[in-house]
C-alpha cells in the first residue's frame, strides 16, 4: 500500500504567477516577442529573487545599450523544449517505441518560479507542455496501465490528491499560473481504475479528497435563487435546476498566452467588449480543455465572440454524475450509508436533468444549453456522447446518435471533434485522443460494435502512418485528409505525446470491451 497521498510531502505554499511577479517586466517580454511562444517566459526559472530582478531592470532599461533579449537570457534560465535530443527508432512497433517512451515522458517535481511541488514522478504530454497536466493524466494512465506501469498511475493519483488537499482542486496544470482553475474533473475516473488494480479499498483511500473535489465544482448552489443565477461553476436554470459550467476567477490575461490575450482584448474592446469579460471567458475555455473550438463562440468564426461561461456543457455534467456516482460508491465502501444515499440521490437528479436540458429532440443529439437564450447551442460535437459514455442515455437516444456518428463524425482517421470548420484547434478537421476513446467506449456501451471497431481501427492506422512517416505522436491529427497535418490554435503541433500514447495503447489493447472500471456502476440511477 502507498504512503498517504498527502502526508509525505512537506507542504509548500505557491509562489505568485510570474507575470504578478515580474509586472512590467513580464508584460514588456511577452509584448515585445522575445520569445515565438508565451509559455516559454511563463515557465523561465529566475537566477535572481524577483525583487531583485525588477529592481535592475527599472535602472537597466533607460541605457541605451539595453537588449531586453540579453536582459532575459542573464537573469533567467529559459526553459528548452522537451525531448529535444530523442530520436525514435522507427524500425520498431508504434508499441514497441511507446513502451519505452514513458522514462523520456517522466519528470520529478522540482519546483521553481511557476511550477508548483507535488511529491511523486509524473508523465508530461511533451513538447512545450512541462507540468502535469490534469485530465491528460487520465487518458495516459490508461496507456501506463497496459505497459504494466501501475506504479505510475498510483504516483500520478497521489499527486492529484496532494494538489486537490493543497488548492481544493486539481489545477489545469501544476504551474502557479493554472491554480484558478481547473480541466474536465477525471479524478473520480483514475481512482476508479486504480481501484481496479489495487482494490475497492482505494475508494475508502481517496475519498476525502474526491469530496473535497466535488465540493470545489458545486461550491455556492445554495446561494442560488433568483436574486443570484451564478456563481463561480455553478448556475441556476429558470425553473431552479442547478448545473454547472466552466469558470475563472482572475479576469485577466493568461501568463502562458499573455501576448494572444492582450491582443485578442485589444480587438474585443474595439467591438464594446470589456476586456476583462472577454479574459474570463477565455480562461474558462482553458477549464474545458477545449481550448479552443466554436462550442463556446457566438460567431463559429470569431474567437473574439466568445461566452464560454454562459454556455453549460453536457460533458462537463456528465463527469460530474460519474463523480457523484463514484462518491457514492466511496461511502457506501467505507460503511457512510447515509451520504451514499444521499449522492444516489444527487446523482439520479442530474441524470435527469441532463436528459432533460441537452437532449435535442429534433436533432436527435446531446447539445450544449445557452444559459442566456434558454436553448441548445448550434454546435454539434463528440461532447454529445458523454452521456453514452457514463451510461445514461437511452438505447433509442443512443442508436440516433450512433447513426449522426457514422454519417457525420467518423472520417477517414477516426472522429472529427466537431462539425465546424472554423480554425480552432478543437474544432474539424482535427480528431483528438482522449475523444477517440471517449467515443470509442460510448459505442461499446450501447453495442455498436462495428462503428467502434472501424473507429479503432482508422485512428490506430493514422497514427501508426504518421509515426512511420516522422518518429513521432502527434498531439491532434487531421482526421478528415489524413495527408495533411493538424492545424489551428496558439501554438504548433506538438509532438511527444502522453495521451495520445495512452489512448494508442489502450484501444490496441481493447478488442471491443468496456474497460472494467468503467462497468462497475451495477445499476444506473434512474431519473425520478
Amino acid at each position: 500500500m502507498n504512503d498517504h497521498p498527502v502526508s509525505v510531502y512537506n507542504q509548500i505554499p505557491a509562489m505568485l504567477p510570474p507575470d504578478q511577479l515580474f509586472g512590467p517586466l513580464f508584460h514588456d517580454v511577452q509584448m515585445q516577442h522575445v520569445f515565438p511562444d508565451s509559455i516559454t517566459f511563463a515557465d523561465a526559472y529566475p537566477r535572481q529573487s524577483p525583487e531583485r530582478i525588477l529592481s535592475q531592470y527599472e535602472v537597466e532599461q533607460s541605457h541605451s545599450e539595453f537588449r531586453l533579449y540579453e536582459f532575459v537570457q542573464s537573469h533567467f534560465i529559459v526553459p528548452a523544449p522537451v525531448l529535444v535530443d530523442y530520436v525514435s527508432d522507427r524500425t520498431l512497433s508504434t508499441a514497441d517505441h511507446l513502451h519505452q517512451l514513458w522514462d523520456k515522458l517522466t519528470h520529478k517535481s522540482q519546483p521553481n518560479c511557476s511550477l508548483l511541488p507535488i511529491p511523486k514522478p509524473y508523465i508530461v504530454p511533451g513538447g512545450r507542455f512541462r507540468g502535469m497536466y490534469y485530465w491528460d493524466s487520465y487518458f495516459t494512465m490508461l496507456g501506463l496501465n497496459v505497459s504494466g506501469q501501475q506504479e505510475h498511475i498510483r504516483h500520478m493519483v497521489d499527486n492529484c490528491a496532494y494538489l486537490i488537499d493543497t488548492y481544493g482542486h486539481v489545477p489545469n496544470a501544476n504551474r502557479s499560473y493554472y491554480i484558478t482553475r481547473s480541466q474536465p474533473p477525471f479524478f473520480a475516473y483514475m481512482v476508479r481504475l486504480l481501484a481496479d488494480i489495487d482494490g475497492p479499498e482505494t475508494l475508502t483511500r481517496y475519498l476525502p479528497f474526491l469530496q473535497k473535489e466535488y465540493n470545489f465544482w458545486v461550491d455556492g448552489y445554495f446561494r442560488l435563487g433568483e436574486a443570484e443565477s451564478s456563481f463561480r461553476r455553478v448556475i441556476c436554470l429558470p425553473n431552479g435546476v442547478i448545473l454547472n459550467r466552466y469558470w475563472d476567477d482572475t479576469p485577466a490575461p493568461r501568463p502562458e498566452s499573455y501576448r494572444e490575450d492582450v491582443e485578442l482584448a485589444q480587438e474585443a474592446f474595439s467591438l464594446g467588449i470589456q476586456p476583462s469579460v472577454l479574459y474570463r471567458h477565455v480562461r474558462a475555455a482553458c477549464e474545458t480543455g477545449w481550448d479552443f473550438s466554436c462550442r463556446w463562440f457566438a460567431d463559429e468564426q470569431r474567437l473574439v465572440t466568445i461566452r464560454t461561461t454562459e454556455i453549460v456543457p453536457v460533458d462537463l455534467n456528465c463527469l460530474l454524475y460519474y463523480l457523484e456516482r463514484t462518491l457514492a460508491l466511496a461511502y457506501r465502501q467505507s460503511n457512510f450509508l447515509e451520504a451514499a444515499e444521499r449522492f444516489d440521490a444527487l446523482a439520479a437528479t442530474r441524470c435527469r436533468n441532463i436528459l432533460t436540458y441537452f437532449w435535442n429532440e429534433e436533432a436527435g443529439f446531446f447539445m450544449d444549453y445557452d444559459s442566456v437564450s434558454n436553448q441548445h447551442t448550434p454546435v454539434w460535437s463528440l461532447a454529445g456522447l458523454f452521456p453514452l459514455y457514463v451510461g445514461i442515455a437511452s438505447p433509442e437516444q443512443a442508436e440516433r446518435i450512433h447513426e449522426h456518428v457514422k454519417t457525420k463524425f467518423l472520417q477517414a482517421g477516426g472522429v472529427v471533434s466537431t462539425l465546424h470548420t472554423s480554425g480552432q484547434q478543437w474544432d474539424a478537421p482535427n480528431g483528438w485522443a482522449p475523444l477517440q476513446w471517449i467515443a470509442h467506449q460510448a459505442l461499446i456501451r450501447y453495442g455498436f460494435l462495428d462503428t467502434a471497431a472501424k473507429l479503432r481501427e482508422r485512428w490506430l492506422g493514422l497514427n501508426d502512418t504518421v509515426f512511420q512517416n516522422t518518429g513521432k505522436m502527434m498531439e491532434k491529427y487531421n482526421v478528415i485528409n489524413t495527408n495533411l497535418p493538424a492545424g489551428g490554435g496558439e501554438y504548433p503541433n506538438q509532438d511527444g505525446f502522453g495521451w495520445t500514447n495512452g489512448i494508442y495503447l489502450s484501444l490496441q489493447a481493447n478488442d471491443g470491451r468496456l474497460v472494467d472500471w468503467e462497468t462497475a456502476l451495477t445499476e444506473q440511477p434512474q431519473p425520478q
